[in-house]
């Protein structure tokens, strides 16, 4: 589905992300200028957080295309009944002819300055992961994971919603996505670090107490001997006093 303002053509109006926990997932949009001006454009979103766009800002040329990537990050928790209430907003002006996206300002998008500014409102909605082959016969329905509930047409649409400019931040394209899981990868480090030296501890005191068992198995087995020895000699000397 495609459709757009007077001066952009946007395909989809709907971003449809395959959701899955913990997975970065992203989605494309394709931007055509209907018209013979300069177009720039600007994508703000309602979870500026949440999202990574790129770009969030250009210029299309007359007659031409271009595409925009938008990024979710990964997320821990599923939505409730997978329903996304997430929004994006696309803004678009008519710019002077020749102009590159390191002119664009904030201000070309502002109504109050004057400007007639384009906007799209554009829906966020969950779809189902794509299945793996599964070995069980499709007749059987054992194996089979539980998956939710798809709509009519075919994926888990957003609920209704109002749009408010205002409720729009501007997306920022120059950084990575947050990366949420730098905490459990530290914690990981450290406790693979304190196993590791544990292991070396113990290995240490295991060839100690080797050592140790030795030295003692030696004087145990050492003792009769020299007992035998006392004996014998003891023995030789009552003799020849006896035989004197």
């Amino acid at each position: 589905m495609s459709a757009g303002n007077d001066l952009l053509e946007i395909d989809p109006l709907e971003l449809k992300f395959p959701f899955e926990l913990k997975k970065q997932i992203s989605c494309s949009l394709q931007l055509r200028n209907k018209t013979d001006d300069y177009v720039a454009f600007k994508v703000k979103t309602t979870s500026p957080k949440k999202y990574c766009v790129r770009p969030n800002s250009g210029i299309v040329p007359p007659r031409s295309t271009a595409d925009v990537v938008v990024t979710m990050q990964a997320q821990k928790e599923a939505p409730p009944d997978m329903q996304c209430k997430d929004k994006f907003l696309l803004q678009s002006v008519i710019v002077n002819e020749g102009a590159n996206a390191k002119e664009i300002t904030p201000d070309m998008f502002s109504k109050e300055s004057g400007n007639v500014v384009d906007e799209v409102k554009l829906r966020v909605a969950y779809v189902a992961p794509p299945r793996p082959p599964s070995p069980v016969h499709e007749g059987s329905e054992e194996g089979s994971s539980p998956r939710a509930s798809l709509s009519d047409n075919g994926h888990l649409t957003a609920s209704e919603f109002s749009f408010s400019t205002n409720a729009y931040s501007e997306q920022k394209s120059d950084g990575e996505p947050e990366n949420q899981s730098s905490e459990e990868l530290a914690l990981i480090s450290r406790l693979t670090e304190e196993k590791n030296s544990i292991v070396q501890q113990n290995n240490k005191l295991r060839q100690e107490l080797e050592t140790l068992r030795r030295e003692v198995s030696k004087k145990q087995s050492g003792f009769p001997i020299v007992l035998v020895v006392v004996v014998a000699l003891l023995g030789i000397l009552l003799g020849y006093i006896f035989k004197k």
